[in-house]
């Protein structure tokens, strides 16, 4: 038995396929390879799942001499707030946007930092050993660890304040759902919640950031200046104008990152972006004089190229958005702070402040039932994509990248029009399908 990592820790169907008995192990490997000098800081979402795989999270952590610190239900970023500020490790039991049938794991080494590719693999190794029946475990508890971490929210704000603007929060039944209205009235805003009713099967059921459409007419509907959508545990968001427009990810980097190289706070004026950044968003930094640095598709490789640059403004089109000087990993809830700081610094409307940017079509088709493995040797695929962008020129892209758990390829094609990038991505994934056939 044995599980692999993924981008973001481990996931699975739990129960099925995250047994309490492979997470117990997982403990276990955990206080091996990570050490057992400081407590584990552990929290969770609001999965009915989420207890029992906690206890045997912290069983195995405890067998191997640990001591665990329960946070309850706590944001994954609330989880790396505290690992930093007591230079502790921690883990969260979360599927993010994922159904709650599934649960997963993510691990945060001393000082709330995202484990390395070298430690995951060490992780990998010892587990199959470990894997066993979980006992009770003796957990600790803080009370004082998520009132600290919405103060470090607020004092983001340097001391501003949100007074005057009105915000409705998606807080999609998940760990956002009782810190988000206590942090975004303290800052001053008038606000209206949704989806913060959680049941342990009720989390990014139809909403959050993943199903934003009831908040974009709830915004609407209630004349609010802005909205905010987060996903499970609360590591993401996307916005809406108060026309009810989506601002995705791609969008309040475009805000941020303006807003920084304005103010001189853009270390080195570099953005970092994946591979899958709208090119709108590229051409709009360059127009601004801010430098734009691609990594692969993940938070975590975007946080190691910042750590490796020393930039502070990062992250992607699904709402992952890192401000490195102000936290150790992705954040919704700080991402949307920063983003409501500039409409009320600067008094313009999110819509007005999103239209620095132009969103280029985008179409992504996944080719499913075909040997991923091959798609780096396969010519006529290849042939395929020179063609196509050939005749794109400088107006777009195309891009393929493998799945990394399913037998898919995907086809992302960026064109002037929505009609040509279909068209193109058409072509490609038929030639990909009669070519990677299983």
């Amino acid at each position: 038995m044995s599980l692999k990592f993924g981008t973001d820790g481990v996931r699975g169907v739990a129960f099925e396929e995250l047994t309490p008995e492979l997470v117990y192990g997982l403990g276990r490997a955990a206080a091996r390879v990570l050490g057992t000098d400081e407590p584990y800081y552990v929290g969770r979402d609001t999965r009915v799942s989420g207890p029992a795989l906690q206890e045997a999270l912290a069983s195995g952590l405890i067998a191997e001499g640990a001591r665990v610190v329960d946070l309850g239900v706590i944001p994954t970023p609330g989880v790396a707030s505290v690992c930093a500020s007591r230079n502790a490790p921690g883990a969260v039991l979360s599927a993010s946007h994922n159904p709650y049938q599934d649960n997963g794991v993510k691990f945060f080494a001393r000082g709330g930092v995202k484990l390395t590719d070298d430690v995951e693999e060490k992780l990998e190794a010892q587990l199959p050993d470990l894997v066993g029946a979980p006992g009770a475990a003796q957990q600790e508890t803080d009370e004082a660890a998520a009132p600290a971490y919405e103060r470090e929210l607020l004092a983001s704000l340097e001391g501003r304040r949100l007074d005057g603007l009105s915000v409705v929060l998606d807080c999609a039944n998940g760990a956002a759902s009782a810190i988000a209205p206590r942090v975004f009235e303290a800052a001053g805003a008038r606000v209206r919640v949704l989806n913060n009713a959680p049941t342990g099967v009720n989390i990014n059921d139809g909403c959050g950031s993943t199903h934003p459409e009831a908040l974009q007419a709830e915004v609407v509907a209630t004349g609010a200046d802005v909205g905010l959508a987060f996903d499970g545990d609360a590591d993401r968001v996307l916005a809406v104008d108060a026309n009810g427009n989506l601002v995705d990810g791609d969008h309040i980097l475009a805000v941020c990152a303006v807003d920084r190289h304005d103010r001189g706070r853009l270390e080195d004026d570099t953005l970092v972006v994946t591979v899958l950044a709208n090119m709108g968003l590229r051409m709009a930094m360059e127009q601004r004089g801010v430098r734009v640095v691609e990594t692969q598709v993940g938070d975590r490789y975007i946080l190691e190229a910042m750590a490796d640059g020393r930039w502070v403004l990062g992250g992607e089109q699904s709402g992952h958005i890192i401000h490195r000087d102000l936290a150790t990993t992705g954040d919704g809830m700080l991402a949307g702070l920063q983003l409501l700081d500039v409409v009320a610094r600067t008094g313009t409307p999110l819509a007005d402040l999103a239209s620095v940017m132009t969103r280029m079509p985008q179409v992504m088709i996944n080719v499913g039932g075909v040997d991923r493995a091959r798609l780096d040797d396969t010519p006529a695929v290849w042939a395929a994509v020179d063609k196509e962008s050939a005749e794109l020129g400088s107006s777009g892209r195309v891009l393929l990248r493998k799945s990394g758990t399913e037998p898919i390829v995907r086809v992302m094609v960026e064109a002037s029009t929505e009609a040509q990038a279909n068209e193109i991505a058409g072509r490609i994934a038929a030639v990909v399908e009669a070519e990677l056939r299983l």
